[in-house]
């Protein structure tokens, strides 16, 4: 009994093994399923790509050989139209010379013999010089060489890769050069300093701020990474993980970051500050923001919001702290700037990008670097310079909006443009709405954003321009204003 227990004990272990074994096996069967999803979308996108190329250079021989077809036509014509004319000319000429020679008058005659003879000389040479042969030939002389590429469409194979390479090292997240600021995260990575393993990139991956599953959120070869649209005052887990041909390496260890959350701090670090000359890959998130308000002036502010049945009012002022009667919530205030990284070249920056301006008579937009996905907002800007004659523009925009244009001209933004005596609200080149009261020197428009009623609203000195803008506001909005060199916000 007591062998045969000893046998079974080791038979389990094998057992034990075994079943890991096939679990691990399984994994591999559904593993190998998503690769060969995953590679067969590649190569098809590839082949696409192919095809796209070929198409794209066909209809450039095909423009060259319109462009010879219209050439040969233009000569040909042209010939046609001259030897008509010299034609009509000789046939005139002979007709003269015909009623000529039925002259009867001996003496008439000789006085202009002479000279219409050497008339019809001279037209004779000219028809003699090339005047009929054809100056262009039907022949179209282009013969496309396309044996190269049948050729490389014919060796188009597959190339196997050779003796298999370890995987990568852990990568490992640089805490010194991580942070926090608003609602966007700065994380720095590296490969371990004794790593030797080629790497072909890197994974990043965040949870959703509330200990749910992680995803990704870039994909590529850099080493630092900005995500922006976070959550307001959450807690966000993120890793990194490193591949090549061979494979995928282990995550790196976690590292748990915390958005901003009140207004006694503007950033967060772990625990230093990102370096500014190092530069950033910035990547967009669906992950949205919590946060209540969102000013773009400088100077700490709070806001009291009262509501009727009729209006929705906002009051920046301090006083309205002293009546706790009156204060309905107190709201955060989080900081943003313009951002230099998306805007039109045009766009001039000054004041710590608090102030922009523009050095182009056409309209430029410029978006503030904080996106919002959630929550009421409410932001203001002060008109520094205006001269009366062009219309800025302010509202809101998806951060791939048009940036040559005036804002509202694409389906990428929601905005209110105005002038000295009124406003209109503009979406998708679309003009609704025109109101009067308009802006001045020192002007100063709100915005105000309600993510949770999907509804856009302007102010003109804190006054409602208007009715509710738009309507059904729903995804990632920025902070956007458009202008010109006669405008400065």
């Amino acid at each position: 009994q007591s062998q045969l227990s000893q046998a079974l004990n080791g038979l389990s272990d094998r057992a034990k093994e075994a079943k890991e074994f096939l679990v691990q096996l399984r994994n591999m069967v559904q593993q190998i399923q998503e690769n060969s999803v995953e590679f067969e979308a590649c190569l098809v996108a590839q082949c696409d790509a192919l095809i796209d190329a070929l198409n794209r250079r066909k209809a450039q021989l095909l423009s060259r050989v319109n462009k010879e077809h219209e050439h040969k036509l233009k000569v040909v014509r042209d010939q046609i139209s001259h030897c008509t004319v010299k034609l009509r000319q000789t046939t005139g000429l002979m007709e003269y010379c015909l009623e000529v020679i039925k002259e009867n008058d001996p003496s008439g005659f000789l006085q202009i013999s002479d000279a219409l003879i050497r008339r019809v000389h001279l037209t004779e040479e000219q028809w003699g010089k090339g005047t009929l042969t054809p100056r262009m030939t039907t022949d179209f002389d282009l013969n496309l060489d396309n044996a190269p590429l049948l050729q490389s469409i014919h060796q188009l194979d597959f190339v196997q890769m050779k003796v298999s390479s370890p995987v990568p090292a852990p990568p490992i997240l640089q805490l010194e050069e991580c942070c926090t600021h608003n609602n966007s995260a700065t994380l720095s990575w590296k490969q371990p300093p004794l790593s030797t393993v080629q790497v072909e990139g890197y994974i990043l991956e965040l949870d959703d701020g509330n200990g749910g599953q992680f995803r990704e959120v870039y994909v590529g070869k850099e080493t630092m990474c900005t995500v922006d649209g976070l959550h307001f005052n959450s807690t966000y887990s993120a890793r990194v993980k490193a591949f090549n041909k061979s494979g995928v390496s282990p995550y790196s260890k976690t590292l748990v970051l915390q958005t901003s959350e009140d207004t006694q701090s503007e950033e967060q670090t772990l625990p230093f500050p990102v370096p500014l000359e190092r530069s950033q890959l910035r990547r967009m998130s669906p992950f949205s923001s919590t946060l209540n308000l969102q000013p773009s002036f400088s100077g700490r502010s709070y806001f009291e919001l009262r509501s009727s049945a009729h209006q929705l009012s906002l009051h920046s002022s301090l006083q309205s702290l002293n009546s706790a009667v009156d204060i309905k919530k107190m709201v955060a205030v989080a900081w943003f700037s313009f951002d230099p990284s998306s805007a039109h070249a045009d766009i001039i920056f000054s004041n710590d990008n608090l102030t922009v301006t523009c050095n182009s008579y056409d309209d430029r937009v410029v978006l503030g670097k904080t996106g919002f996905s959630k929550g009421l907002h409410y932001w203001e800007l002060s008109i520094d310079r205006y001269d009366n004659h062009p219309d800025p523009a302010f509202g809101v925009a998806r951060i791939d909006v048009l940036k040559d244009a005036m804002l509202g001209k694409d389906d990428k933004a929601w905005a209110m443009y105005v002038d000295n005596n009124r406003s209109w609200f503009m979406h998708n080149n679309s003009h609704t709405n025109r109101t009067e009261g308009g802006i001045t020197k020192g002007a100063t428009v709100g915005v105000l954003l309600d993510l949770t009623r999907r509804t856009l609203t302007f102010s003109i000195n804190e006054d409602q321009q208007g009715p509710v803008a738009f309507e059904n506001l729903e995804g990632l909005f920025f902070p956007a204003v458009s202008l010109n060199r006669n405008v400065q916000v």
